[in-house]
Formats: C-alpha cells, sequence, structure tokens
C-alpha cells in the first residue's frame, strides 16, 4: 500500500477505537473516485442497521461521484436510519478528510434527521 493509504487507514483506526469505547452506532462512509458509501453499524460492528450508496437504482442516474450524488445518498441513509429506529449516531469519516463529498453527505443526514 502506498503511504496515504496507510495514512488514512491510521486515521480511521484511530477514530473507530475511540468510538467503540463510547458504544456509539457507526454512520461510516466509504468513498471512491467513482461511488460514495455510507453505512449504519451497531454499536458492536457486527450488524449493518442500513445502508446506501451511488450503486442504488434510484441514484445511479446521472454523475455519481460529486457532491450532489453524496448529498443524495445522505438523505437516503438519514431516511433508512429513521426507518430501524435509529436517530443518533457517530459519524466516521473513514480517515478522509472533512470536506467536499464527506462533508456533502454529513450535512443531508444531518438535516434527514440524524444528530451526530
Amino acid at each position: 500500500m502506498n503511504e496515504k493509504t496507510v495514512s488514512r487507514l491510521r486515521r480511521a483506526r484511530k477514530s473507530r477505537v475511540r468510538m467503540r469505547a463510547v458504544g456509539a452506532t457507526r454512520l461510516t462512509v466509504h468513498r471512491t473516485p467513482r461511488h460514495i458509501y455510507a453505512q449504519v453499524l451497531a454499536p458492536d460492528g457486527d450488524k449493518v442497521l442500513a445502508s446506501a450508496s451511488t450503486l442504488d437504482k434510484d441514484l445511479r442516474g446521472g454523475a455519481t461521484g460529486n457532491v450532489d450524488a453524496a448529498s443524495k445518498v445522505g438523505a437516503l441513509i438519514a431516511e433508512r436510519a429513521k426507518a430501524a429506529g435509529v436517530s443518533q449516531v457517530a459519524f466516521d469519516r473513514s480517515g478522509f478528510k472533512y470536506h467536499g463529498r464527506v462533508k456533502a453527505l454529513a450535512d443531508a443526514a444531518r438535516e434527514g434527521g440524524l444528530e451526530f
């Protein structure tokens, strides 16, 4: 792995340890140049409570790697998490900078009713 990926994974591990110690339900984000993925995970990390990505059929049309697509995923994950009975989460950005698509997803999830 290159140095950039190793650094991102180190940052991700550091924040996940803190979230696991608190016992928080996590909203995790993973981004690639083409798509963005979001999952709501149970506090022990073994069960996915809700998920959304730009691979979903209703979000697949049009551009999938931009800020608009990320905000649509954020709104969709908030809706699905509320349906699963989750309203309070910890935002796990997976070591990515809180900027651009990651920030757009987080803002849309907050507008959708998730608290973090």
